[in-house]
């Protein structure tokens, strides 16, 4: 067995897959529309993960509620200074600035996407 994909519900689409393809470096690889949705598949760099993102066409106005279960997605980025460049260039602020987590053994941080789900960001 192998892990496939994590589906997210999203408001606004195009600031969704701004924030996933440009600032977080996933490819967009598929695209499948459906009578009520329109669902687009993002993978990483080393093509073994994917989110997918959902587009309901019938979206709330007010996008969809966060539920307490979920905690967040985690990414690994070779520079936290660069990623820090780059994600300050696109007009995002850190949730909480970078800093070392001794107990793990690198530098961390987290941001939320457009629809506010957490990201944590390790240094590798």
């Amino acid at each position: 067995m192998r892990f496939l994909h994590v589906m997210i519900r999203v408001k606004d689409l195009e600031k969704s897959l701004d924030f996933y393809t440009k600032l977080m470096n996933m490819n967009l690889v598929r695209t499948i529309m459906l009578e009520d949705a329109a669902l687009y598949f993002l993978s990483d760099i080393d093509g073994q993960t994917q989110i997918e993102l959902t587009a309901n066409f019938d979206t709330p106005a007010e996008g969809y509620q966060q539920g307490n279960a979920f905690g967040h997605l985690a990414f690994g980025v070779s520079s936290m200074d660069e990623f820090t460049e780059k994600l300050h260039s696109m007009g995002y602020e850190y949730l909480y600035e970078p800093f070392y987590m001794s107990e793990a053994g690198s530098k961390i941080a987290f941001i939320k996407d457009p629809d506010g789900n957490e990201i944590e960001l390790i240094e590798d």
